[in-house]
């Protein structure tokens, strides 16, 4: 085809995508909808011009539309890959890896339940293989991520359950591609009875060969562009070479699914780039990704849409049975996931309540778009597979898209409305309601002090006046017509706002530089889950998520085991110093919080909330300290050496916002604005680095610090300080239980735990022991012992113990004065090889 006509088409092409998102605005239809539908009107168009007797005028241009060269690897290489990769970008990945267990299972099963469901039931009304119905199983049962995505932002969904969605739509393209290719092989083998034991056990490769080219490919690709830290426009060129590259490395190459490595280039690039570029540069990429990828969508619907009315050409009447077969088993499927398999995982506990009015939502929304018809093109384009066998799988894939798009498309905004999602929750209306009139007093303030200060003309003035009185006293009247919101409900409002100041609060620190790149997103991610958390369970939930923010996640006791039991201090020593900084700046976004409480808080929903919350947000300051605390006493140097990079960070921050106010007032030229900018990056950059924490020299210096172990010789010490095992625990973390077999003597580093024994309750701080008097005398545990606070323990097993008993008097004292108070005899406590000092 000409360059020129190519051009003038593509062109045409974004102009038609311009006038589509406003024409679905107007019409209140999906984006997508509309798309297909001026697609499907071209391709026709096209076609009935070409074939016409009444002009001859628009041949060339119908022909020119009609020999487009729109192959299925031009969706599968060109725009798939970009499509993937911008939606893993845009993913809050720390959250969702949350609810990785829903979003596997609802993507994997959900895919092999609407293949099977589709395959059989055409087996059944049809005289077509197994093979080939599978196939077309294979083809329909996936659907179409930004479909999905946008019914859920069209009616303010739960972001939790947004997450699940939008993770399960996008995997299970994965998973449909790698089915097709697997029903592929048998039909293009003719092979009538497949044996599909052996057929699955190329999934593996599939799977774990893509993952592992993805990371790779993004690995290389982050390191090239932290070589180009100055050069943005390097970075993202890279970026958009890296799905390209991942995705034909794992098709051609190593043989695995090109879907899931973009899947996990997309990844890595999301969860590691955070850490390793600057934000303004992510803020960039993701931005240009964006537009790529909205240019992507829309092309691959008008594009697919084109081909509609040529795939639909030689349809039959009883074609169209088999339409409606495919529908209802797809339909069929899609229920059992959402009405089966969803309560199923929520009773399990792995997925969070989803209400019937979103399930039926969902059901309807499951549209089926470009990735369906490009693999249907697929199939109708290979040499391989028999005539009649392209016929049917063009026109039933064809037509089930059509199904979803015209029927499901164009009504699903009804549905919405029928189901009442479109509408505010009462708590939600009383809180507009609420803003609304305090934003309107405060606007009027504001005004009045305008018109003072431009001495407007008084009429003016006084007829505006009137307009706006009127308009604030309608305000008030209607949030005073919803004074009964509960009080409940006014806390888990105002705690949702706090939640979200904080975390504006974050980005605040992020845009200025003062929070490491690494910590950003995790941070973040607490902030979503104080959201997410404050929203669905009010003080509770808040309550929770805020104390999941100072606990010890299972990376980090990963950690303490690699380094207890293998001796691998890195991890450990990495996460430490990790959470070091994450508390240090939690404090003090905390800090700002006050202010806004005060300031609006207060004002909307009245003191007594105000109060309340003011009091919750003590008591996570208190918490943060608790640990803060602990952890200073465990590494003091370090401690110190933290601060001093937050004060390194925030003077580069406010040199740099000077430098700017000066150059933008014209007190300094561009070469000497230049130059001082590059002075404050090389500085920066030095800031970025972390002290590095010595984890043995830490231990030993804690170890030295204990009175218990005073007067010991430097060899004995050195060999305990080898010999104890760290150990932390968060509140309320059972340390051991009555009757548990004795064998180690715990020592507290920092924190404090309480003891239960024969109903009397003793609290242990810093610097004491406890444990010891079960191995002393040989009898099972007598008492149950709790962590408090954030606690770090060190354990010494008995052996050692008893070793450590006949060197240490003070030891030995603190055993005697131990089981003193307890009234039991020091010879019953000390063996005969240690007696007491």
């Amino acid at each position: 085809m000409d360059i020129v006509v190519l051009t003038t088409i593509t062109a045409c092409l974004f102009v038609v995508i311009a006038a589509a998102e406003p024409l679905a605005a107007r019409l209140r239809l999906p984006y997508a909808v509309i798309l297909a539908g001026l697609g499907m009107m071209i391709g026709a168009g096209a076609i009935f011009f070409l074939r016409t007797d009444l002009t001859d005028a628009l041949n060339p241009v119908a022909e020119a539309i009609l020999n487009l060269p729109i192959r299925s690897n031009v969706f599968l290489y060109v725009f798939l890959p970009m499509l993937l990769f911008q939606v893993t970008l845009g993913m809050n990945l720390r959250r969702m890896l949350d609810d990785w267990v829903p979003i596997l299972m609802l993507a994997v099963v959900a895919v092999v339940v609407a293949t099977l469901s589709v395959g059989y039931v055409l087996a059944w009304v049809s005289p077509w293989p197994i093979t080939v119905c599978l196939l077309i199983g294979a083809i329909v049962s996936t659907t179409d991520p930004s479909a999905v995505v946008g019914i859920f932002r069209s009616i303010s969904a739960p972001r939790r359950l947004a997450r699940i969605i939008e993770g399960e739509s996008l995997l299970n393209d994965a998973a449909a591609i790698a089915l097709f290719g697997l029903f592929m092989s048998f039909v293009m083998d003719n092979v009538p009875d497949p044996a599909f034991s052996s057929a699955l056990g190329r999934f593996p490769m599939l799977i774990a060969g893509g993952a592992v080219t993805g990371w790779v490919c993004a690995r290389v690709a982050i390191w090239a562009m932290t070589l180009f830290q100055r050069f943005e426009l390097a970075q993202i060129s890279l970026s958009v070479a890296l799905p390209y590259l991942a995705y034909i490395l794992a098709e051609r190459s190593v043989g695995a699914s090109g879907v899931i490595a973009v899947v996990a280039a997309g990844l890595t690039l999301n969860l590691m780039g955070p850490g390793r570029l600057a934000p303004s540069a992510m803020t960039n990429l993701r931005e240009v990704w964006d537009l790529l990828a909205h240019w992507a969508g829309a092309l691959i619907f008008v594009l697919a849409a084109l081909l509609i009315p040529r795939l639909m050409e030689e349809v039959r009447l009883d074609d169209l049975g088999l339409v409606a077969a495919v529908a209802l088993a797809a339909i069929a499927a899609r229920v059992v996931i959402l009405f089966g398999l969803l309560p199923l995982l929520t009773l399990l506990r792995l997925s969070p309540m989803v209400e019937r009015p979103y399930r039926v939502a969902i059901l309807w929304g499951g549209l089926r778009g470009a990735v369906t018809l490009a693999l249907a093109l697929a199939v109708t384009e290979s040499v391989h597979v028999p005539v009649e066998v392209k016929r049917v799988v063009g026109i039933l894939a064809t037509g089930f898209t059509l199904f979803t798009l015209l029927v499901q498309g164009t009504t699903l905004r009804a549905v919405i409305r029928l189901l009442g999602l479109d509408r505010l929750s009462p708590i939600d209306r009383a809180l507009s309601n609420q803003v609304v009139a305090v934003a309107l007093q405060t606007v009027r303030e504001d005004v009045a002090r305008t018109t003072e200060t431009y001495d407007l003309s008084h009429d003016i003035v006084r007829s505006e006046a009137k307009r706006f009185g009127e308009r604030l006293d309608e305000a008030v009247k209607a949030a005073d017509a919803d004074a009964e919101i509960l009080d409940r409900d006014r806390v888990t409002l105002g705690l949702v706002a706090l939640a979200g100041a904080e975390r504006d609060g974050i980005l605040n620190r992020i845009r200025d530089r003062t929070i490491p790149l690494g910590l950003a997103e995790r941070m973040l991610s607490n902030a979503d889950r104080l959201i997410e958390g404050a929203r669905t369970g009010g003080r509770s939930g808040y309550r929770t998520a805020s104390k999941a923010s100072t606990a010890y996640n299972s990376a980090f006791r990963l950690a303490v085991v690699l380094n207890n039991r293998l001796r691998i201090g890195g991890p450990l020593a990495r996460l430490t110093a990790d959470r070091f900084e994450d508390l240090l700046i939690q404090r003090l976004v905390l800090h700002d919080l006050g202010g806004f409480i005060e300031a609006r808080i207060r004002r909307i929903h009245g003191r007594r909330v105000a109060d309340l919350l003011q009091e919750l947000l003590e008591r996570r300051d208190e918490a943060l300290e608790t640990a803060l605390d602990g952890l200073r006493l465990q590494f003091p140097g370090y401690a110190e050496e933290l601060e001093r990079r937050f004060i390194r960070r925030t003077a580069l921050r406010l040199e740099e916002r000077e430098y700017r106010s000066l150059r933008e007032d014209g007190l300094i030229g561009a070469e000497l604005f230049a130059v001082l900018m590059q002075e404050i990056a090389r500085r920066r950059a030095a800031a970025e680095e972390r002290p590095r924490l010595d984890l043995a020299m830490s231990k030993a210096d804690l170890v030295r610090r204990f009175p218990l172990f005073a007067g010991l010789d430097e060899p004995v010490l050195r060999r305990l300080v080898r010999a104890l095992v760290t150990r932390h625990a968060d509140p309320g973390e059972v340390i051991f239980r009555k009757e548990m077999p004795a064998r180690s003597v715990f020592f507290i580093a920092s924190g404090a735990v309480e003891m239960e024994m024969a109903g009397q309750i003793a609290r242990l701080g810093r610097g004491e022991m406890f444990g010891q008097m079960a191995i002393l005398t040989r009898r099972p545990r007598r008492a149950e012992v709790r962590a408090i606070a954030p606690s770090t323990l060190l354990v010494l097993d008995e052996a050692r113990f008893r070793k450590l008993l006949s060197s240490s008097p003070a030891m030995r004292e603190a055993v005697l004065e131990s089981a003193a108070r307890r009234g039991m005899a020091p010879e019953k406590i000390l063996p005969a090889e240690a007696p007491a000092a």
